[in-house]
């Protein structure tokens, strides 16, 4: 979960309902052979990372729209209706999750450090992404009440998913110095440090089973690339260029790098039947950031297969419990440079 191509995107919200276009079909290309039936949810703005409930009827999203100045959370039906905001209207927001009982939501906010929102980053320095200090996870009733702070030490704590029986959190935090993978319990309590390799490890997610964790990765190797990261991150900035997919069991033990694609891959997560990883990468790309599709890997790091073929961006894909949908984000159908909106579709094996 992270920003502007809509890698970490953090949210800021205000109290109101907001209506829009119900949702349309379109037709996939025609390598997009694993999509059938693909529906648009969201028209307009900067959305992204929905994640589906536990009973498939509804999505929590992030969103930068009409007068919402930057990320804030969202919820919907899953065919697009009754959008509406659930975060506080202050600070930024992220990386939303539906507890699986369905009666608690989760997501990161940095709203205890001000009501507006922090600025961003700095793109002098090139394309960076601001890991906010101010950030902090918070749970809430669905309707967005009752909000309660799980962390409370200084610096980033953010991207935080949830394990299929309710127990565990994983989420990335700045704590100990560097951007590492913790997990703790649902309520807060018994934190522990997964990660320890200097770099970035961040957008942790369970397997569904909660054996596997697959990740996000950067781990710097030369003298320059380590004083590069660590001058950005005393600034609370990293260098998304490259990142590589990375597997490891739930207690942090045998870590394997499951990618070595050397461009910027990201937002993994499992199938639902736990053999597979779907993700978003630029591999092969030139200029800028460049075009992210959909791919699909194994857990040996083989096969490697390409899901979408629209060209911009399209990434953060989730399945929906049962197997059957995929929702993803896409630039697809845009009207105005930088328009991400979130899709649907059926999924073909």
């Amino acid at each position: 979960m992270i920003s502007n191509l809509r890698f970490s995107l953090t949210l800021v919200c205000t109290t109101l309902i907001i209506s829009l276009a119900a949702s349309q079909t379109s037709d996939a290309p025609a390598q997009e052979r694993h999509l059938r039936n693909i529906r648009q949810l969201t028209f307009g703005g900067q959305n992204a990372e929905a994640y589906f409930s536990a009973d498939s009827k509804k999505l929590i999203f992030q969103s930068t729209r009409d007068n919402v100045k930057c990320d804030h959370i969202f919820v919907m039906s899953i065919d697009g209706s009754d959008q509406h905001m659930i975060s506080t209207g202050k600070g930024r927001t992220t990386c939303s999750y539906f507890y699986p009982d369905g009666k608690k939501i989760l997501y990161s906010s940095t709203h205890l450090g001000g009501a507006d929102c922090p600025p961003k980053p700095d793109y002098s320095k090139g394309y960076v992404w601001a890991i906010y200090p101010s950030y902090d996870i918070f749970t809430a009733k669905p309707d967005g009440s009752d909000l309660k702070q799980l962390t409370t030490t200084p610096g980033y704590d953010a991207e935080a998913t949830i394990s299929n029986d309710g127990k565990k959190i994983v989420f990335t935090s700045v704590r100990n110095g560097d951007l590492d993978i913790y997990t703790m319990n649902a309520d807060g309590s018994n934190v522990k440090q997964l990660t320890h390799e200097l770099g970035y490890d961040g957008g942790p997610f369970f397997s569904p089973d909660g054996k596997l964790i697959v990740y996000r990765a950067h781990h710097p190797k030369t003298d320059q690339e380590i004083s590069d990261y660590q001058d950005l991150l005393k600034q609370a900035l990293i260098r998304p260029t490259y990142l590589e997919i990375w597997l490891m069991k739930a207690d942090g033990s045998d870590k394997r790098q499951l990618t070595e694609l050397g461009a910027a891959s990201f937002a993994p997560s499992f199938y639902p039947d736990g053999k597979h990883i779907i993700f978003s990468s630029n591999v092969g790309s030139t200029g800028g950031m460049g075009n992210f599709e959909l791919y699909a890997i194994n857990l040996e790091g083989k096969n490697l297969e390409r899901i979408t073929y629209t060209d911009g961006f399209d990434g953060f894909p989730i399945f929906s419990p049962d197997g059957k949908k995929l929702v993803w984000v896409s630039g697809r159908n845009g009207k105005v440079p930088h328009e991400t909106n979130i899709f649907i579709a059926d999924w073909v094996p």
